[in-house]
């Protein structure tokens, strides 16, 4: 397993490449030139101790505007989409508990992420396909007004399924290995 630091750089330039630099978030260049997206690696392996680090951060999010966004990568926990995708149930729920609804939000990014209706090798799935599992926590107030002054929200989707449509799941499958985890 790659160290933290590994996982960081791997992390950030998936974001680098992929995120920005195919322009699937118009919203993310702005804060990661500025320095105010949090990577960070959390060693949980169980769902509750990764709901703990998810609680920390929102409480840090909470009380430090100098920080945007927080990318809280999980590479011991929730390997299987399936389990990942159920565990999103409780991450909505924590947001909850802790009164952040509204305030926070959280995007999710899986190396096996699948949308429904889709199969797995569907090009689609990669605007969501990320080298490690990641919960992505956002201010809602900063979407809002990223959504305000962009003039077609609603084609963002489109855009980027139109795009890995184009260029297809191998090409995709080469992307996201040439930013993913080192196998050496």
């Amino acid at each position: 397993m790659p160290d933290d630091q590994q996982i960081v750089s791997c992390t950030r330039s998936w974001v680098e490449a992929f995120v920005v630099g195919l322009n699937l978030c118009p919203f993310s260049k702005k804060e990661l030139v500025n320095d105010r997206v949090r990577f960070v690696v959390t060693e949980a392996d169980k769902e509750e101790d990764l709901l703990k680090a998810l609680a920390q951060e929102l409480d840090l999010l909470s009380t430090d505007n100098a920080i945007e966004t927080t990318i809280l990568i999980h590479p011991a926990v929730l390997q299987k989409f399936e389990d990942y995708n159920q565990f999103l149930s409780l991450t909505d729920a924590l947001i909850a508990e802790m009164d952040f609804e509204g305030v926070f939000q959280v995007a999710s990014f899986h190396p096996d992420y699948q949308f429904g209706g889709t199969q797995s090798e569907d090009a689609e799935n990669y605007t969501n396909r990320s080298p490690y599992p990641i919960l992505h926590i956002l201010r809602e107030e900063s979407l809002e007004l990223a959504i305000a002054h962009h003039s077609a929200i609603d084609q963002i989707p489109v855009r980027n399924i139109a795009l890995m449509n184009e260029m297809g799941s191998e090409r995709l499958k080469e992307m996201l290995g040439e930013t993913g985890p080192s196998t050496s």
